[in-house]
């Protein structure tokens, strides 16, 4: 890194430009952030926030202009280098590994130091965990973590790290405000020990509370930079979406119609006895603080969950079922519950109205596309194309495929939980009108959300929830911000057993851990073998007897060893099919080459020969999935076929006779034990 003087800011990024496939994504960006600064970072999603945060953290190599961090110029910054300098990002999808543990998750983010002394590294953790709010086990697994326990593991991992540039990417998004006030005094506590920060959010409240300047990027270029308070919110929409914003909200039903929505008794896990009616035209809304059963009451209300009592849309009361099939649900979590990420937009929006295109029990693929893209024009998508992936959209872009999906299944009820959560103003805005559109069309419409603030401007009836009980139901001059936070927080009832997004505490029992573990499967397995071995050797007193043990003990290390390589394979995320095939041609090379009576350059021919081709094989896969770009299953697949072929070439059967000789060396043994398997283990301890 070569000395610069042109700033003193702790990140300086000047003329970044970055295309992708010609497309450009970011062009002729200046950004900085100052020590003991809150720089925030504002813009429609899509606009290339994120892709300015990859490059400042080395994710990205910016195709124009420089970085300077505390005065030097980074050539080239990689994910490493930053870690390095003192760079620590918040994603707004939290980088965690599901499949493992809280404590795994801490220990391959965090360097080994930080769990010295090493006896009190679970102290070290839970402590870690505590002071972002984060009341869970260390031995939960991520994946059991509801989405606001998820994103306070990638803040706490952040702050670990003591960084010296922190970059948050919508860190409240899923947060209850208790939640959101320790994360910002956690952030003030930083910030005055001379960290600077960027905070990337779609909320000009946090902006005005928490930052000191303001930068606003629109269709990848920079289009101001501002101190918070000498501009105001209506500029810094204008600046955002490009045009003025008439009304953040569309107008409420002036005259709703008749009931058609009412719950009477409407009970279920997490929530208990709720009773309210909705007319045509209204939105009805729910409030509380995060965690107290609203959640459930709207997985329920949407048929994902069996429940007591009675509901009744348009006059009809719906079991669970009938709820399921005719309901359109908009989860919290759209990239795991809302959308199937490796389909294509317009699959992910047909997925629930393929009924609307079928003929004679096929799909017609025109009437299909031509539905799907007026849906998707209606709602003004941005996508490459129909065909794109869903995973490349934007957030906000990602939920309007989700309301596509909503509207094509012609649903009977409208079940919304959070659905402008991080979504930029200008399809938040969208977003709103379509809710509003539909409920006038007939349809009963209920929003979920944090943002006491939007179920206000939105919604014309809002039931506050408090530990699963409904405590509050305003309407007209009643439905305030203010009021809903005061019935949420002054609620004296008693809590049902709930088990939505809280933020804080969550616990499992040991055993309910272990069964949910990595062990329960193999536990039962090992189970069920002791009770099949007991049943056999009550009916035959020779089924331990050595040669058994051994014989055993001798087919299993080939299939051992197999197994192994399969394992490593699937770690690294692949598979390969080919492995019997390949086991099964090394056979029929050495019955020509190790036979009894061969001489010894014959089989150590043989034996490199059978080297070779398991070299080759590997080799042929790793080159297809690398460079011919086949997936791993492809290209095993097609090995598994040429494999079988050759062996059905050179003999009858995948099989031969091998010098009794050499099978005798393999199954030569220490003690009662085959050398093999003995090595075998030896192998697998190792890995």
């Amino acid at each position: 890194m070569a000395k610069s003087t042109a700033s003193t800011a702790t990140l300086s990024l000047t003329g970044i430009t970055k295309r992708f496939a010609g497309v450009a994504a970011l062009t002729d960006v200046d950004f900085e952030v100052r020590p003991g600064e809150v720089h925030a970072l504002l813009g429609e999603n899509g606009a290339g926030k994120s892709t300015l945060m990859n490059v400042a953290t080395g994710t990205y190599q910016p195709d124009a202009g420089s970085i300077v961090f505390e005065g030097q110029v980074v050539p080239t910054l990689t994910p490493k280098l930053a870690a390095n300098l003192g760079i620590a990002i918040v994603h707004q999808h939290p980088a965690v590994l599901p499949d493992l543990s809280v404590e795994d998750n801490l220990r391959a983010a965090l360097p080994d130091k930080f769990f010295t002394p090493a006896k009190d590294a679970k102290k070290i953790a839970t402590d870690l965990l505590a002071s972002v709010g984060l009341d869970v086990d260390l031995r939960d697994r991520v994946e059991d973590l509801s989405v606001s326990q998820t994103h306070l593991l990638e803040i706490a991992k952040a702050f670990a790290l003591k960084p010296r540039l922190l970059i948050l990417d919508e860190p409240t998004a899923p947060l209850g405000k208790e939640a959101v006030d320790l994360l910002f005094s956690r952030v003030r506590a930083e910030v005055a020990n001379g960290v600077a920060v960027v905070y990337i959010t779609h909320r000009l409240a946090e902006v005005r509370e928490m930052a000191d300047r303001v930068t606003v990027l629109r269709d990848g270029k920079m289009r101001g930079v501002s101190d918070v308070d000498k501009i105001s919110d209506e500029d810094l929409l204008t600046m955002i979406i490009g045009r003025e914003l008439e009304h953040t909200f569309p107008p409420k039903s002036a005259k709703p119609g008749e009931v058609n929505l009412r719950l009477t008794g409407f009970s279920g896990k997490g929530f208990t006895n709720v009773t309210v009616e909705s007319k045509r035209g209204e939105i009805l809304g729910v409030s509380g603080v995060v965690g107290n059963g609203q959640s459930d009451f709207m997985k329920t209300l949407a048929g994902l969950e069996s429940f007591s009592g009675s509901v009744e849309v348009a006059g009809a009361a719906l079991s669970s079922r009938e709820l399921l099939r005719r309901s359109a649900y908009l989860p919290a979590d759209r990239l795991h519950e809302g959308l199937a990420m490796t389909l294509s937009v317009r699959e992910n929006a047909a997925i629930l109205a393929l009924r609307k295109f079928t003929s004679i029990k096929l799909i017609s693929a025109p009437r299909e596309n031509k539905t799907v893209l007026e849906t998707l024009n209606e709602l003004a998508v941005k996508a490459p194309s129909a065909d794109a992936n869903v995973s490349s959209l934007s957030g906000g872009n990602q939920q309007k495929v989700v309301m596509a999906r909503a509207l094509l299944s012609e649903p009977l009820i409208v079940v919304a939980d959070e659905p402008t959560q991080g979504v930029d103003v200008g399809a938040r805005a969208e977003i709103y009108r379509l809710l509003r559109e539909i409920s006038e069309s007939g349809v009963p419409v209920i929003v979920n959300s944090s943002d006491a603030k939007e179920l206000e401007g939105l919604c014309d009836q809002v039931i506050v929830m408090s530990r699963g009980h409904v405590v509050d139901s305003l309407r007209g001059k009643d439905l305030t911000e203010a009021r809903m936070i005061k019935s949420a927080v002054t609620a004296t009832t008693q809590s049902v057993s709930v088990t939505d997004g809280s933020y804080g505490a969550r616990k499992n029992t040991s055993f309910g851990r272990f069964l949910s573990g990595d062990y329960a499967p193999s536990a039962l397995l090992v189970i069920l073998m002791v009770l099949l071995g007991g049943f056999i050797l009550s009916q035959n007193a020779k089924y331990l007897n050595e040669f058994n043990i051994n014989s055993i003990l001798g087919l299993a290390t080939a299939l051992g060893f197999i197994a192994i390589g399969q394992t490593i394979a699937l770690l690294i995320g692949g598979i390969d099919l080919s492995v019997g095939p390949l086991a099964g041609l090394l056979v029929v090379i050495a019955s020509f080459f190790i036979n009894d009576g061969s001489p010894l350059g014959s089989i150590l021919t043989g034996l490199g020969l059978m080297l070779v081709v398991a070299l080759l094989v590997g080799l042929l896969n790793g080159s297809m999935i690398r460079y011919l770009k086949f997936t791993a299953i492809a290209a095993t697949l097609t090995m598994y076929i040429a494999l079988q072929g050759f062996s059905f070439l050179l003999r009858d059967a995948p099989d031969g006779y091998i010098s009794a000789d050499v099978s005798g060396l393999i199954t030569t043994k220490a003690g009662p034990l085959p050398v093999a398997f003995l090595v075998l283990a030896a192998v697998a301890v190792v890995l």
